[in-house]
C-alpha cells in the first residue's frame, strides 16, 4: 500500500493539471469564461468568405463570445445562417448591427456587434439580422468599387472624351504659339520690372538657288499646305538629339515656326524651278490639281556622335480626289564642325538645298 500511494498521487496530480490547461484554454478562447450565455442567430444576406465555427465575435472590438453553428439558410440559399454564444451580460439591444471583419495580416474573420434589428419569435432564438454587403471580402469590395468606376466611365465616355480632346487641341496651341508665349512673359517680367530680356536673334533659312535646269515643267496647278509635324516642332527654337540646352543658343531663334518656314522655302524653291508653274497655298482662290502633303519627320542638330543637322520629310502627292499617287521619304544630314548658331543655320541651309531638288524633281516626274 505504501509503495503506490505515490502513483496514485502523481496520477490526480497529472489528471489536476491537464483539466486545468483545458480549463485555461477554453476562458482564453471564451472572454466571458464560464459564465451564462446567451445564443442569437444571425442572418447574413450573401457570402461570408473564411467565417469558421469558433470564430470570434467582438463587441465594439471587445471578444465576448463566438459562431456556434454555420449553414446556409434553407428558404434562400444565397443567406447564410450563424448562431453565435455571447455572455449574457453582453448589452445586445433591439438597435444592435451585425458586421463581419478581416483582421491581422491572415484577414481572420471576426462577427462584429456594434449596431440590425433583432427579429424575435415565441419559443425562438432572438435573430439578428446582419447588414447588406457584410460578408464582403476586400478583394470583392475593391472588384464592386471598379465596376462602379467602369460604368461612371462608360457613362460619361463622350464628355470625358471631348475634354481629353479639348486637352490636347490647348496643349497644340501652346506648342505652336511657344514664341509668343514666350514674348508675353517676357514683356510681363519687363513691365514688371523683373530684368531686361534678352535680345533675340533671328535665323531664316536661305532658299537654294542652283537646282539645275528646269526640264520636265509642272503639267498641272499644285499646292503646298503648311507640313504636319508632331508638338516639338511647332517652335522656333532650335533642336537637338539629345535634347537639352546649349551654349550660344539662348537666345536663338528661327524665323517663324519650323513648319512654316520649311513651307515657305519649298515654295520658293518651285518657284525658282519654274516660276511658271508655282505652286500655291491652300489659302490660294481655286482648288489645285494635286497637293503636296509634307510630313516633318526631324528638323535638330544630332550631337551623338559627329555633329551633324539632320531633316527628314515624309512627303505624299494626292488628286482632287484625295487619292495617294505617290509618296517618299527624303531624309539627309550635314556635318557640323562647330555647335553653334551661325554654323549650325549654314548646315540646314546645306541640307535643306539637297532636300529641295530631290524633292521637285520627285514631283515633276509624278505630276
Amino acid at each position: 500500500m505504501e509503495t503506490r500511494a505515490p502513483y496514485v498521487l502523481i496520477g490526480s496530480f497529472v489528471l489536476a493539471a491537464i483539466v486545468a490547461v483545458f480549463g485555461f484554454v477554453y476562458w482564453l478562447n471564451n472572454t466571458g469564461g464560464i459564465g451564462p450565455r446567451t445564443s442569437y442567430h444571425v442572418q447574413f444576406q450573401g457570402p461570408v468568405p473564411g467565417l469558421l465555427v469558433g470564430a470570434g465575435v467582438l463587441f465594439n472590438g471587445i471578444r465576448v463570445g463566438e459562431v456556434t453553428q454555420l449553414g446556409l439558410a434553407p428558404d434562400n440559399p444565397r443567406f447564410v445562417n450563424a448562431t453565435i454564444s455571447v455572455a449574457t451580460a453582453t448589452p445586445v439591444r433591439a438597435d444592435t448591427k451585425v458586421g463581419l471583419e478581416f483582421q491581422g495580416l491572415t484577414g481572420v474573420p471576426v462577427v462584429t456587434l456594434v449596431g440590425g434589428m433583432i427579429v424575435a419569435k415565441s419559443g425562438e432564438l432572438p435573430t439578428l439580422i446582419a447588414e447588406a454587403g457584410a460578408g464582403q471580402s476586400m478583394t470583392q469590395a475593391a472588384r464592386e468599387a471598379l465596376r462602379r468606376v467602369d460604368t461612371v466611365l462608360q457613362d460619361n465616355s463622350g464628355p470625358l472624351k471631348d475634354t481629353i480632346a479639348n486637352f490636347k487641341t490647348f496643349s497644340d496651341g501652346l506648342a505652336r504659339n511657344a514664341g509668343k508665349i514666350d514674348g508675353i512673359l517676357a514683356g510681363l517680367e519687363k513691365m514688371t520690372g523683373g530684368g531686361t530680356p534678352a535680345q533675340k536673334i533671328t535665323y531664316d533659312l536661305r532658299t537654294p538657288q542652283n537646282l539645275g535646269p528646269a526640264g520636265k515643267m509642272l503639267a498641272a496647278s499644285l499646292a503646298i499646305p503648311e507640313p504636319t509635324a508632331v508638338a516639338m516642332l511647332q517652335t522656333q527654337r532650335m533642336l537637338f538629339a539629345p535634347s537639352g540646352d546649349r551654349p550660344g543658343f539662348a537666345d536663338f531663334l528661327w524665323a517663324d515656326s519650323i513648319p512654316k518656314l520649311v513651307q515657305a522655302r519649298l515654295i520658293d524653291s518651285f518657284e525658282n524651278y519654274d516660276i511658271a508653274h508655282a505652286p500655291l497655298r491652300t489659302t490660294d482662290l481655286g482648288p489645285a490639281d494635286y497637293q503636296l502633303l509634307i510630313d516633318i519627320r526631324c528638323f535638330r542638330i544630332a550631337t551623338d556622335g559627329e555633329a551633324r543637322a539632320e531633316i527628314g520629310l515624309s512627303a505624299r502627292i494626292v488628286d482632287k480626289n484625295g487619292k495617294v499617287i505617290a509618296s517618299r521619304l527624303i531624309e539627309t544630314s550635314e556635318k557640323l564642325d562647330k555647335v553653334e548658331p551661325a554654323a549650325s543655320v549654314a548646315a540646314f541651309d546645306a541640307a535643306f538645298a539637297r532636300i529641295a531638288k530631290e524633292l521637285i524633281g520627285w514631283t515633276v516626274q509624278a505630276v
